[in-house]
């Protein structure tokens, strides 16, 4: 019996599916894409016109990568093939056979392609799961294209109709359930799923007489599904670069062989660059850039492990090769930004798809490595990915944060609308948690307001909306604790100001929408980074009834030491000072340690037994600090002062509490500088900032109470 996860999993599978099979048709303008797939083979990813040059790129400048992909073909030329999956090792065997003309390799590339396909089968009759990725499935379409010639016809015709019905048992359907770990899922995902196939097995099968009337049906719907994705991953990018999540290990990771996969395989079957048409892809070097902290660490945004913080990027050197091959020639800035970046990765070969190294032979050696301008922002506002990134620099010693506001996409995302992350030679301020499966931290803690540096607003019986995970079969199914969270994930707050200067970057998230509406009146978090070292964080909440207790958090990876209204806590080399300066007489208390670690609505949510990482890992948070009003109240301010650098800091900036007509603010001083921020206690978010150093004036400014635009790989207009 099935448990009631994946039940949910096919439920909510079949219900992106549905959702872009039901959606308005896009009407096809021309046939000409349909009319232009040549007929000759092979067709997948590269013809007989592009074949020469790919070729040469095997044996000239791959010629290390090509000889150890040969050597590991040369290790199963003659032995027995065990039943599995092989798709991968089926197309690199075949691509040996092509470069070679060796029959040996044609044989084996028949023998793992049809090994394969019998084991698709097999695990189909058993109701398992081939993989949740379809990437191997695509390796073996590619085999069977490429090999495709050199069967009898017979037998090429008996093997695509085997490999068809294999495709064809997979797709979403009510007439069943999904398997346990079968990705059913749409173009608004990674669309690694069973219908990403479609495409492939249409283009390898198409008009050969096997059967032809569904080859081209999948081959439409192939195409209107890719179409889709790539509509959709341009309305998440936006004019500013992105793609359909923000979790990086998503983002940089699987997500982008869709596109570049597609992008081939047209380019192959029609001669048409497709790619040109969808130029948001060039701009993924700049988010990359955004989220990239020393020690190729990142932020740790929405459904990240939290145990290193390393950015994933085993394919990432590989999608950027791919943007300068499409996007050399007609965005070469962005093209030289990608070689920048590509330089501070190191090379790795072992991707899903190892043989498209061979396929970038265009790497444009006229543009050289540019990075970024030196007038590049403070600060980046991507609107579409509901992020806004700050820094002082791109150094070692340099301040970075990041804040989750508005956004188009649930992808992947928490309950964290208003939650900033700060790095200074550490993890001062981070997300919490991580993801283990089956378990109930996963669903419990992780993904909940409470991990994260938002507020609370408690309202006794709300019940909090599903995430998803399954619990461990020693485990019930308990009811969500009530956290005090929002309620809505990744979209429902509103970036309703944001500016970045020369001396200072400034965002403000209206995240009331987000919080239950019998609860919450009004969530305002207003966000200023005084470059390098300080933070303002102005907090206006409104709840509907006064007896809603209401707390303010941050959270550290190790135990804040607290003094009266501040306290400091370290993390690798860094420092963060957190000073309260509203409320006024606030409780302040920290919670955490074993066993509190992942404390919320009463009890902690621990890791599953024997879990592979140990819970007391700092990344994964180890304490928070709560800071509540002491009284109870319909209306509270929190206003905070924070100050990070190295532990050589000793002590926070002198700070004062200052409040004029209608505002309340902080005066403080650091050197020959003196601050003076405040915000407007009514109405929409406002506020001022000034800044006196060595006695003069440098700076005087009313915050914006507009949305100051950005667009491109660096954010300048």
């Amino acid at each position: 019996m099935k448990t009631l996860g994946f039940k949910i999993l096919f439920c909510l599978g079949l219900a992106m599916f549905n959702l872009c099979s039901c959606a308005e048709k896009r009407s096809v303008d021309s046939e000409d894409w349909l009319s232009s797939i040549r007929k000759d083979r092979p067709r997948l990813f590269f013809n007989t016109d592009t074949w020469p040059a790919i070729k040469s790129h095997a044996l000239n400048e791959e010629a290390d990568l090509f000889a150890k992909i040969k050597s590991g073909i040369d290790e199963l030329v003659g032995k027995e093939i065990e039943p599995g999956d092989h798709g991968r090792r089926a197309a690199e065997a075949a691509f040996v056979f092509l470069v070679t003309e060796e029959d040996k390799y044609l044989e084996l590339a028949r023998d793992l392609l049809s090994t394969s396909v019998n084991y698709y089968h097999q695990r189909y009759k058993e109701g398992k799961s081939v993989s949740w990725y379809s990437f191997s499935r695509i390796n073996a379409w590619a085999a069977y294209d490429w090999i495709f010639s050199h069967l009898p016809e017979e037998e090429r015709k008996t093997l695509g109709r085997s490999f068809m019905k294999a495709i064809e048992n997979v797709q979403p359907t009510k007439a069943r359930e999904a398997f346990p770990r079968e990705n059913w899922s749409g173009p608004i995902s990674g669309f690694y799923s069973t219908p990403g196939i479609l495409w492939y097995a249409g283009l390898a099968t198409y008009k050969e007489g096997i059967d032809d009337k569904l080859a081209e049906k999948w081959l439409r719907r192939g195409y209107e599904l890719y179409l889709e994705l790539l509509e959709y991953r341009s309305g998440t990018a936006g004019d500013d670069g992105g793609t359909a999540s923000a979790a990086l290990n998503y983002a940089l990771a699987a997500y982008p062989w869709a596109e570049f996969n597609f992008f081939h395989t047209f380019n192959s079957v029609t001669g048409g660059n497709i790619a040109e048409e969808w130029p948001y892809l060039a701009y993924l070097p700049g988010y990359l850039f955004w989220n990239w902290l020393p020690g190729a660490r990142y932020f740790g945004t929405g459904d990240s492990y939290h145990t290193t913080n390393r950015i994933p990027l085993g394919s990432m050197e590989m999608h950027l090769s791919q943007i300068i091959h499409f996007y050399g020639d007609r965005m070469p800035l962005e093209a030289a930004f990608a070689k920048w970046i590509r330089q501070k990765i190191g090379r790795n070969d072992r991707t899903s798809f190892r043989f498209a190294r061979f396929l970038v032979h265009i790497n444009h050696p006229e543009l050289e490595p540019a990075g970024p301008p030196e007038n590049s922002p403070l600060s980046r506002h991507f609107d579409n990915m509901g992020q806004i990134f700050f820094r002082s620099g791109s150094g070692l010693d340099d301040t970075y944060a990041c804040f989750t506001a508005g956004g188009t996409t649930e992808m992947h995302k928490h309950y964290d609308h208003n939650n900033f992350v700060i790095f200074k030679k550490g993890f001062l301020a981070l997300d919490t948690g991580t993801r283990p499966e089956p378990g109930q931290h996963l669903s419990h803690y992780y993904c909940r307001t409470v991990a994260h540096n938002c507020i609370l607003i408690h309202m006794p019986g709300e019940q909090m909306p599903r995430y998803w995970g399954n619990p461990a079969p020693e485990e019930k199914i308990l009811p969500y604790p009530n956290d005090g969270g929002q309620q809505k994930r990744g979209i429902g707050s509103k970036v309703v100001a944001f500016e970045t200067t020369p001396h200072f970057s400034y965002v403000a998230g209206d995240a009331t929408e987000t919080y239950h509406p019998d609860k919450c009146k009004l969530a305002l978090r207003q966000f200023v980074f005084l470059p390098p070292d300080f933070f303002v964080v102005f907090d206006r909440v409104v709840s509907t009834e006064a007896e809603y207790k209401k707390n303010w958090l941050l959270h550290t990876a190790t135990e804040p030491r607290l003094k009266g209204d501040t306290f400091y806590a370290d993390q690798d080399q860094g420092r963060l000072f957190c000073r309260t300066l509203l409320p006024e007489n606030a409780e302040i208390t920290t919670i955490g340690g074993p066993g509190r670690q992942f404390w919320s609505d009463g009890r902690n949510w621990p890791f599953p037994d024997g879990y592979r990482t140990p819970d007391t890992t700092q990344l994964l948070g180890q304490w928070r600090v709560e800071v509540s009003p002491p009284e109870p109240a319909q209306q509270d301010y929190f206003l905070h002062l924070i100050q990070v650098g190295d532990q050589s800091l000793n002590a926070m900036a002198d700070a004062e509490l200052i409040t004029v007509k209608d505002s309340l603010g902080v005066r403080f001083s650091s050197g020959s500088k003196e601050w003076r921020v405040v915000f407007g206690q009514k109405g929409p978010a406002s506020g001022h900032v000034s800044i006196i150093e060595d006695g003069k004036k440098v700076m005087d400014k009313a915050l914006t109470a507009e949305v100051q635009p950005q667009k491109a790989l660096f954010g300048l207009q």
